[in-house]
């Protein structure tokens, strides 16, 4: 069979070549499971509202269906990446997709809580195949800088995209179909794919690789999520020495793992990488974005929905302009980038992003929607801009035979960021509304449990009540969540200067790497 594209790394004496046209081609295959696993990250928040009010899930159960699939997915992102130098990429990327196929259906039609939760840490496992291989799968298609640049910010601005997307998607099926046609979206993606990357991607491997290593994936593992499930006990129930022991526990199996891979001959991980400025910096850089962008979705969209009355698909529709926008600055930045220093374009980029949290810090309690609108258009622009030149440094800075760990590493920052975004700012929310709400002496114990957990709880009870009491219950939800929504929004101002003062300092071009 004859690939699309001849795989340089046969050709050792071969100069950088411009990829042909065939091989953008493969590069829209290889978006296709980029945006499914981007969208499958923020889908869910915005199907959470009829979720909860389908499957009654508790406040931590709620957090957990979201952050369960990303959890596990940035455990296993670094071995899957690892596996996929020494067995072959596009080898992992068919097995990743057909197991995230047939999970994401029986996902759909999901019985409780419980079982969904557990559904959605499986498909952290196979969609954990999917990421690293699809970047690293890039340097081995496009060899030349310039248009690998370009082909990242493509990348970039696909994964971005599809995250903004999920809002859209899911308010459009939601608006006519049952909650778990948000996870059927993965059958029509997959299965073309499935069809096209035998075709048109090369296969491409470490050409030494070394053993597999199980016990450190168990560390990777050991060291996420004690740390996650310490932030979500702080957040929730505040300071207490169970929250701290679970944290200072991954802690030590995080400096377990780091030795381990310093002491290793073939380390599963490089963490040696991180001694470079621009390749530590640029995943500090993403890490911080995507708690930014997936924190502010979780709470936007159950705002818009349950607070503005909006339906799903208009609450969708009020994130169009922020989708466009972050697509067209992750393109518009590759010009750019050319020109402009990544330690003065990066953090500009993240300081607009920390102006569009700002916004929402000003206008949580409005009714108009505007501010929404323009915020998460100043948050688009900034992180749009931001990653396609973080990841563009972080491949860039790696071997080319170690590009499968460079890529999970990127990709770990990702889904490490979707995790504590609904960890961290999820858990504050929680904590901060049921705090903050009023509820009225009229209420049952069940009722008063059910309102106090989340706001789609105290929506369904508010409509339960008569007239006045259901109109002061649902007013207090509003005012207590909105509330709680200025905190995490002064919390994300934090993030996006701390990531451009990160950036102001670290970032840099890197010594250029032989090409494959």
């Amino acid at each position: 069979m004859h690939s699309a594209v001849t795989n340089t790394a046969s050709h050792p004496g071969a100069p950088t070549a411009r990829a042909p046209r065939r091989a953008w081609v493969a590069l829209a295959v290889l978006m296709l499971p980029v945006l499914l696993v981007s969208v499958d990250n923020t889908v869910l928040s915005f199907a959470l509202p009829a979720i909860a009010l389908d499957l009654a899930p508790t406040a931590s159960q709620q957090l957990w269906i979201i952050d369960a699939y990303p959890l596990v997915l940035a455990g296993l992102l670094v071995a899957m990446g690892s596996a996929g130098d020494r067995f072959g990429r596009r080898r992992m990327l068919l097995i990743g997709s057909v197991g995230f196929a047939v999970l994401s259906i029986v996902a759909a039609f999901a019985p409780t809580a419980e079982a969904l939760i557990a559904l959605r840490a499986a498909l952290g496992f196979f969609g954990a195949m999917l990421m690293p291989s699809t970047l690293s799968l890039l340097r081995t298609v496009f060899v030349e800088r310039e248009q690998r640049r370009l082909a990242i910010a493509i990348w970039a601005s696909g994964f971005a995209a599809g995250s903004a997307l999920g809002p859209l998607v899911g308010g459009v099926l939601l608006e006519h179909f049952h909650w778990g046609s948000v996870f059927l979206l993965a059958v029509p993606v997959l299965v073309p794919m499935l069809i096209l990357v035998p075709l048109l991607i090369p296969e491409s491997r470490d050409p030494a690789p070394g053993r597999i290593d199980i016990p450190s994936t168990l560390l990777s593992l050991a060291a996420m999520a004690p740390v996650v499930f310490g932030i979500k006990s702080l957040a929730t129930e505040g300071v207490s020495g169970f929250g701290i022991q679970t944290i200072v526990l991954g802690l030590v199996f995080a400096l377990w793992f780091v030795r381990r891979q310093l002491t290793s001959r073939s380390p599963m991980l490089d963490v040696r990488l991180f001694g470079q400025g621009s390749f530590g910096g640029a995943v500090l850089v993403n890490l911080f974005s995507v708690i930014a962008l997936v924190g502010f979705l979780y709470f936007v969209s159950q705002h818009l929905q349950l607070i503005a009355g909006l339906t799903p698909v208009a609450a969708g529709l009020a994130l169009v302009p922020g989708l466009v926008a972050m697509i067209i600055a992750g393109l518009a930045v590759v010009p750019i980038a050319r020109r402009v220093r990544p330690r003065v374009l990066v953090p500009i980029a993240l300081l607009l992003s920390a102006g569009g949290y700002a916004v929402i810090a000003s206008f949580a309690t409005a009714e108009s929607i505007a501010p929404v609108v323009l915020a998460f258009v100043m948050l688009g622009v900034g992180i749009g801009a931001a990653e396609t030149v973080s990841n563009e440094l972080i491949l860039s800075s790696a071997p080319p035979e170690k590009a499968g760990a460079a890529s999970a590493v990127s990709e770990t920052a990702y889904e490490l960021g979707a995790v504590l975004g609904t960890a961290v700012l999820g858990s504050i929310i929680a904590a901060r509304f049921s705090a903050a709400i009023e509820l009225p002496a009229s209420l049952t114990s069940a009722q008063a449990d059910a309102a106090s957990e989340t706001l789609a709880g105290a929506v369904t009870v508010a409509e339960q009540l008569p007239g006045a009491a259901g109109a002061e219950l649902a007013a207090s939800a509003a005012f207590a969540f909105d509330g709680a929504v200025v905190v995490t929004s002064l919390i994300g101002v934090g993030l996006m200067v701390a990531a451009a003062v990160v950036a102001a300092i670290t970032l840099r071009n890197p010594r250029p790497v032989p090409a494959e």
